[in-house]
């Protein structure tokens, strides 16, 4: 009998210490699925068949012998941006390049947990975007509606665990690609205070926007799987101090004071939230209501916190294409945001680092009336497969704006956001809301979002079995 795909990590690490099932028979079961998915999701670059079968073997052994770890013998994925030893980075690039010769830290933790890595999950090209397609690989599509983007740029990540793929995978989120992906595959993701999980070979990914996060289906989870990836290199330059998130679910956070904040933060652009959007992420606020929580609408004071943005981001672009192996394959989109970058890596660079110090005090002052916020995740549903991948570098921004405006800001000041799945459009596509805090509040949220998850069961839901009519030639 089949090994129920439903039963995630935590189920899948106890079931594996009980002698119930072997990580060879697990991961078999896992390569058979994203077999069978991958022509129609495409949520995998590369599958580690013959190696994660050895690691699964070697686990077994272990595991015979009495030996416990916190992920002994169970498979996850870990996104294309991510060294794996023997592997190839590509970060969604077309061409060819060579081999990773060591783990990344947070893959050499998982390791020391024990996780078996299945595979390498799809990206889009350098992580910029809220799609997960190009040339290199062609389209990952969303298992509730294959017609629609699971987003980015996890999007891998998200596809390969909302269709049962593998119980739970690394991402990363530089302007919400752990979030963005997981509200719109119905999904929690963490993205944690800056530093809690290493992004080594790299002190700092994109000038410190981007960090490692989790994509699973239940807050414990994803969860369990931030535990065994945190931790730092000894030359990492940011270093928090240790948590044990797990040790938070299911934890009483208490009564709390909530900012409801549903205008966007400063675009250049316009940006609208949707109503759907609006009224599922204020049923979310009515469930923390009910919780016994004080929930009341208010702002955090952003400013025009996107000037210190966009120089960050361009200029880890232009760092990326500086050392991409074939610039000439790349989209022309990156190589426009690389000559952005290049213009902005002197005093503009300098000027946005420096005030973020500025940013985190402000802002900070606004936490001494709140607790945390509640926000939504994105203003729009996931949009159509193609529907951004031909655009130019203006328009493409425009789009990505305008369904994306409310993640960004915590990148910018490097602290902790929770995606939690916010329910449905009554065209079927999955949203979500973020649960957001100030520096080292990752238990208070994730303790937040368990106790929605208690109330609402999110994770019981899972998307239709694939169809003809939902193929992505239909």
């Amino acid at each position: 009998m089949p090994y129920d795909r439903s039963a995630g990590l935590a189920e899948s690490v106890r079931a594996l210490a009980a002698g119930e099932l072997t990580s060879r028979r697990l991961v078999e079961e896992c390569l058979a699925r994203i077999d069978a998915a991958q022509g129609s999701l495409n949520a995998f670059r590369i599958v580690r068949r013959t190696a994660a079968l050895a690691e699964a073997d070697a686990a077994d052994r272990e595991l015979a012998d009495g030996a416990r770890r916190p992920l002994l013998g169970v498979p996850v994925a870990v996104k294309d941006d991510t060294d794996v030893a023997g592997e190839p980075t590509a970060f969604g690039c077309r061409g060819e390049f060579p081999a990773a010769q060591e783990d990344s830290e947070a893959v050499r933790r998982l390791r020391a947990a024990g996780a078996v890595i299945i595979g390498k999950t799809n990206t889009c090209e350098l992580g910029q975007w809220p799609f997960t397609e190009g040339p290199a690989f062609g389209a990952t599509r969303n298992p509730w509606q294959p017609r629609h983007t699971p987003g980015g740029s996890s999007g891998g990540s998200a596809a390969a665990v909302a269709a049962g793929l593998v119980p739970a995978a690394l991402g990363s989120d530089g302007a919400g690609s752990v979030r963005i992906p997981a509200a719109w595959t119905h999904l929690v993701g963490i993205k944690p205070q800056r530093g809690r999980i290493s992004t080594w070979p790299r002190g700092e990914s994109f000038q410190g926007i981007t960090v490692n996060g989790t994509l699973a289906r239940t807050v414990a989870d994803a969860a369990l799987l931030l535990d065994a990836a945190s931790g730092n290199h000894p030359h990492d330059p940011h270093q928090p101090g240790q948590l044990t998130l797990t040790d938070a679910v299911g934890r009483d956070p208490g009564r709390l004071r909530i900012a409801l904040s549903l205008k966007p933060p400063f675009t250049a652009l316009p940006a609208r939230l949707q109503p759907e959007i609006r009224t599922r992420v204020l049923e979310l606020a009515e469930e923390l209501a009910a919780s016994g929580h004080t929930v009341e609408e208010a702002d955090p004071p952003y400013g025009q916190i996107g000037l210190t943005f966009v120089p960050r981001a361009t200029v880890g672009i232009a760092e990326r294409v500086r050392e991409a192996p074939h610039p000439d394959l790349l989209d022309r989109r990156t190589l426009e945001a690389a000559r952005l970058g290049r213009l902005l890596g002197g005093a503009p660079l300098r000027a946005a680092r420096r005030a973020e110090a500025t940013l985190r005090d402000r802002i900070g002052a606004f936490f001494t009336s709140y607790d945390l916020v509640l926000a939504p995740t994105t203003a729009a549903p996931p949009p159509r497969v193609g529907a951004l991948l031909g655009l130019g570098q203006f328009a493409t921004d425009r789009a990505m704006i305008a369904a994306c405006p409310y993640a960004w800001p915590w990148n910018v000041l490097g602290w902790p956001g929770v995606n939690v799945p916010a329910g449905f459009t009554g065209d079927g596509l999955p949203v979500g809301a973020q649960l957001l805090g100030p520096a080292e509040s990752e238990p208070l949220l994730v303790s937040v979002a368990a106790q929605l998850e208690a109330r609402l069961r999110w994770h019981e839901l899972w998307p239709p079995q694939p169809s003809t009519a939902d193929s992505p030639a239909a």
